[in-house]
């Protein structure tokens, strides 16, 4: 088995806010700040953005700045004409507002061949995907992805998602309920928030939505819950990881992604569950003190190796 790692999804231009009308162009998008931080924290892998582009300059220069970070997109497509997705932050002290333009995004074609998307997933020790992964894709090419996820676990890949339920992206509940049920169905480690769970599947607690999660047969469950602690089922074996608390974030974008790469990463050291958490919080509480989705590399990996 080779030691490539892929995540699956959509990353767009970002436009971060900063004071009067001067904006700041980046990436972001929550399957690839997660592999940001896998990349910085796992260099000895080799990493893939698994999704599509566009030909235009904003697709070249995204492409581009994936490959200064040595990060592949193995054989996603390059639509002609197509473009990709934009959106921007605005802060209210360290809390977040978003716009998007995304309704016409090259990502939304990720799955139109599948013979490229199941190369693009071929020999992976680890695959990562999310709710919004599945929610930009219609029905037919939902299908096609989770095929796809569902023959690289056969092969022996370890898949890690990420429900991350946006209502915007969803037509009505019960159809982001069918697809995240879906993606349950081919994870092993499974990385929910509790607002997110709470809010689609009506979990009391975090203890409610593990209970769920280890019902649907998911081996290895991480709750997190913005600065409270992680609730953690390993093959049943319970825990909880308190949060690193910062006293005056900075803003609060990808901390949730930053943690899931934290983990990720951890995990891939061979760290347990506990350890894991525990550098993850480290990293997400990093990211909260930085603007944008992306920290520096040297942050987060002082964070990790704290």
């Amino acid at each position: 088995m080779a030691d490539g790692i892929a995540a699956i999804g959509e990353c767009m231009v970002e436009l971060s806010g900063q004071a009067g009308p001067t904006w700041r162009m980046g990436y972001g998008g929550d399957t690839f700040n997660t592999l940001w931080t896998i990349r910085a924290l796992s260099p000895s892998h080799h990493v893939d953005y698994v999704s599509a582009f566009g030909d235009d300059p904003f697709s070249q220069g995204q492409i581009a700045f994936f490959r200064e970070h040595d990060i592949g997109i193995a054989s996603s497509p390059v639509i002609p004409g197509a473009r990709p997705g934009l959106y921007a932050i605005r802060l209210n002290g360290a809390e977040r507002s978003f716009t998007y333009w995304r309704g016409d995004a090259a990502a939304r074609q990720l799955a139109s061949n599948p013979a490229t998307l199941a190369k693009s997933l071929e020999e992976r020790t680890l695959v990562y995907f999310s709710g919004i992964t599945l929610a930009i894709l219609d029905p037919a090419g939902r299908r096609t992805l989770l095929q796809a996820i569902a023959a690289a676990r056969a092969q022996g890949s370890h898949i890690a998602f990420d429900p991350n339920y946006r209502p915007r992206l969803w037509p009505d509940a019960a159809a982001a309920r069918a697809a995240i049920d879906e993606g349950l169905k081919v994870a092993d480690l499974v990385l929910p928030t509790f607002t997110d769970e709470q809010e689609l599947y009506g979990d009391a607690t975090p203890e409610a939505t593990l209970q769920r999660l280890e019902r649907a047969g998911v081996a290895e469950i991480v709750v997190k819950n913005g600065e409270r602690e992680a609730l953690i089922s390993h093959y049943e074996n319970i825990f909880t990881v308190p949060a690193t608390h910062i006293a005056a974030p900075i803003d609060t974008t990808g901390a949730g992604d930053a943690f899931n790469g934290g983990y990720l990463s951890a995990r891939l050291l061979g760290q347990s569950p506990k350890d894991a958490a525990r550098r993850a919080h480290r990293v997400a509480a990093a990211v909260v003190q930085v603007r944008g989705a992306l920290a520096p590399f040297d942050i987060l990996r002082l964070a990790f190796e704290l």
